[in-house]
């Protein structure tokens, strides 16, 4: 994290660590770290054996050292620039007041810690606010489980492609055995949150699988992959951190080669809407961490959304393939509460909503741990972008923050009226 936030994110080693030595985390300040800042490394030590190093590479944001890290400047050229671009006009005083409430620490037990706030209402920024230190329209920041939605998006390009098919399984090297029932698992079915893999989500333990996967791992898809079978595939719904890294993998296999897949989010998503701050880390073994560690600037992030409220057109072009954000806001078919799609919550989760606040029946989500949040809005022609450093997530309300800007926006609508 440090090293990302040195080299990926741009900031002071002040800003970085005041953000991770925060509430629950504030046993991290015994942590012992050094970054050489010519060789981009970062080591972190503690009770004074356990080591651990990250590398930056260019284009690929940081890695553990665990696997030898590859390197590939081709990464980094940029293919173009997006027709479509962000125009900013005066929020009204009401949203004014949202933001100043979003920004407002009202409760000093449960701090919300709100970094940024973009809000895209018919193709133009209506209100944009930054707070933290050294953040601004610029700055990358962690989308965490938003990097979900962004392997939607790659998943979609290659299925457009004929690289990979929604109801065939993906190659997986652990599951080439005829007897082994996870070959079975379809590409659908790792979107939508089905593979029937068993796979601690626990953040609140060192030893649960996405913290080992993440945090420990070299490779995360090996070990998502490596898990077993606890149903029977595409009959229980189960949120996974590891099966976006089996996606990632997966299109990897599909690629001529790694420099080919390591260009591939560049050359078929980012420069084509003009997401130029947007850095989708891969692991040691080189596959992207399609769980958890895509860095953007708030405006980039909301280029996202548009792509997604515009479906998956831009600029005229298509991107995702016909029906592919249809496809990706229709509940998954082991989810009993129908608010999960594919990659994406079709609901606030529950952790982010204490309000009884219903929003539109098509609002959808990309969603990230510390109350990250990309709304899209198609009835309103809205994406809202909310990221912040939430450690505890009953301080973001998010149903009532989208519901308080919804009628902020029909007050203005009735003010032009009149």
């Amino acid at each position: 994290m440090v090293c990302s936030g040195l080299y990926v994110s741009r900031q002071s080693p002040q800003a970085i660590l005041g953000d991770l030595h925060i509430d629950d985390l504030t046993t991290l300040r015994s942590v012992k770290l050094a970054h050489d800042s010519e060789m981009r490394v970062v080591t972190a030590s503690a009770l004074g054996f356990v080591r651990h190093q990250a590398s930056y590479r260019e284009g690929q944001g940081c890695a553990l050292h665990a696997l030898p890290l590859q390197t590939d400047e081709a990464v980094t050229a940029r293919v173009g620039n997006s027709e479509e671009q962000l125009h900013v006009t005066a929020p009204s005083a009401r949203l004014e007041r949202v933001l100043d409430d979003a920004f407002n620490e009202a409760d000093s037990s449960q701090l919300r810690r709100t970094r940024a706030i973009v809000i895209v209402r018919h193709g133009q920024i209506v209100a944009e606010r930054y707070g933290g230190l050294e953040v601004g329209s610029h700055t990358p920041l962690p989308g965490w489980s938003m990097t979900k939605s962004v392997i939607n998006a790659l998943v979609g390009i290659a299925v457009a492609q004929g690289h990979l098919s929604l109801e065939s399984p993906p190659l997986v090297g652990e599951w080439t055995d005829h007897k082994d029932t996870r070959g079975t698992i379809t590409v659908s079915q790792l979107l939508r949150m089905s593979s029937g893999l068993d796979f601690d989500e626990g953040m609140t333990s060192a030893g649960t699988d996405v913290m080992r996967m993440l945090f420990r791992s070299g490779d995360v898809a090996a070990y998502a992959a490596m898990q077993p079978l606890e149903a029977t595939p595409g009959t229980q719904w189960r949120y996974s951190s590891g099966t976006p890294n089996i996606l990632s993998r997966a299109l990897k296999s599909v690629m001529r080669d790694e420099r080919e897949y390591l260009s591939f989010p560049r050359r078929a998503l980012f420069d084509v809407i003009d997401m130029q701050s947007a850095v989708l880390e891969t692991d040691s073994a080189g596959t992207f961490v399609g769980s958890s560690f895509m860095y953007a600037s708030a405006r980039d992030w909301a280029r996202f959304g548009m792509l997604y409220l515009q479906d998956g057109v831009w600029g005229g072009r298509r991107v995702l393939p016909e029906g592919w954000v249809r496809y990706t806001t229709t509940p998954a078919p082991a989810s009993s509460g129908g608010e999960y799609g594919a990659h994406f919550w079709l609901d606030v989760p529950a952790e982010y909503r204490r309000s009884a606040d219903d929003l539109p029946p098509d609002a959808f989500h990309a969603v990230g741990h510390e109350a990250q949040f990309v709304t899209i809005v198609p009835s309103r022609d809205l994406v809202i972008v909310r990221l912040g450093r939430t450690r505890t997530p009953a301080a973001w309300d998010h149903a009532r923050f989208v519901h308080e800007i919804l009628a902020a926006l029909d007050n203005e609508q009735v003010s032009d009226a009149s």
